[in-house]
């Protein structure tokens, strides 16, 4: 068994080039989608209908199609409206746009927690709408949805698997063109779930961090209270 294992060592180099551009998707994902949840979550509460009507109709139907569809319809779809795009911007492209929408709700979610007592002061010390949003919602919404945020982010990198089908040489394709090379079923795709494992704790814990320095009092991205459950916590400084 052991000369099996010394097989798949010698494609180290490929999982860890696969790690690395999985990661990059995510980020760049997730940046696209969080731009696009806040200002879909901004337009949903718009005073204008079309901006509300937009909004609604887009997270309606990214919620409501499958994943999957989506991304094929980026990367089949497009070029036919003379968009070319290749796997990879294809690939970042769709699961933002997907996971935008989720984001939208996340953040209107978040926005709506704000007291309304709080939003009326600021008008009447004289803010703005705009430097209310800025200084006295956003900050509060951000510390309401950040656990359900970061939840979304590591849904985000999971959700990279699906790219294999559209050829991009992410985790999950890059293991199953080792497979089909050797033949190493339980050992492949054994070391390609350690691989998002590790990406995943990895990013918790840099979520964890980041939320303990952000918010005060500092708040944690996340808390496993059993398997698959996650909860809010807060993290005292000693």
């Amino acid at each position: 068994m052991s000369y099996q294992w010394l097989t798949l060592w010698g494609y180290a180099p490929d999982f860890m080039k696969a790690a690395w551009l999985t990661l990059q998707v995510t980020m760049l994902s997730f940046a696209l989608a969080i731009a696009l949840g806040l200002a879909t979550a901004v337009a949903g509460v718009s005073p204008l209908r079309p901006l509300r009507f937009v909004a609604r109709a887009y997270v309606e139907v990214i919620r409501n199609t499958p994943v999957l569809l989506q991304i094929f319809i980026v990367f089949f779809g497009f070029p036919s409206a003379g968009i070319s795009l290749d796997a990879y911007w294809a690939g970042v492209i769709a699961l933002g746009l997907n996971v935008g929408a989720y984001l939208s709700e996340v953040f209107r979610a978040g926005m709506a927690s704000v007291p309304r007592g709080q939003i009326e002061a600021a008008g009447i010390l004289g803010l703005n709408p705009a430097q209310i949003f800025v200084n006295v919602v956003l900050p509060q919404a951000a510390r309401a949805v950040y656990p359900a945020i970061v939840n979304y982010l590591i849904q985000l990198l999971l959700g990279t698997s699906l790219l294999s089908a559209i050829a991009l040489p992410e985790l999950t394709g890059t293991a199953t063109v080792i497979n089909a090379r050797t033949l190493l079923y339980i050992q492949t795709f054994a070391v390609t779930m350690a691989v998002y494992l590790v990406l995943s704790n990895l990013l918790s814990w840099l979520a964890d961090q980041l939320g303990a320095r952000m918010f005060h009092p500092p708040v944690a991205a996340r808390q496993r209270t059993g398997f698959g459950k996650l909860t809010m916590r807060r993290v005292n400084r000693a």
